[in-house]
């Protein structure tokens, strides 16, 4: 499959959204730790490696995002 220009702006923007709501969660997250919340050690594990994974799949979708708007650019 070739890329085109709109997979890689759709790729972007999905990027960019992941990075902008989870890091927000992530915000509100240790917010609610800092608060004192009490909840279980689960629970803030859970939500953690959610993060986590979010961020990384956020960077992988730019970094395939950024090579094609680059390739499509070049042709």
């Amino acid at each position: 499959m070739k890329f085109e220009r709109k997979h890689a702006v759709l790729l972007l923007a999905v990027a960019t959204w992941n990075v902008i709501s989870f890091g927000n969660f992530a915000k509100n997250l240790y917010g609610a730790y800092e608060a004192g919340e009490e909840r279980a050690t689960g629970y803030w594990v859970a939500h953690s490696v959610l993060i986590v994974v979010n961020m990384a799949i956020a960077a992988a979708l730019g970094s395939l995002g950024w090579k094609a708007l680059r390739s499509a650019r070049d042709a």
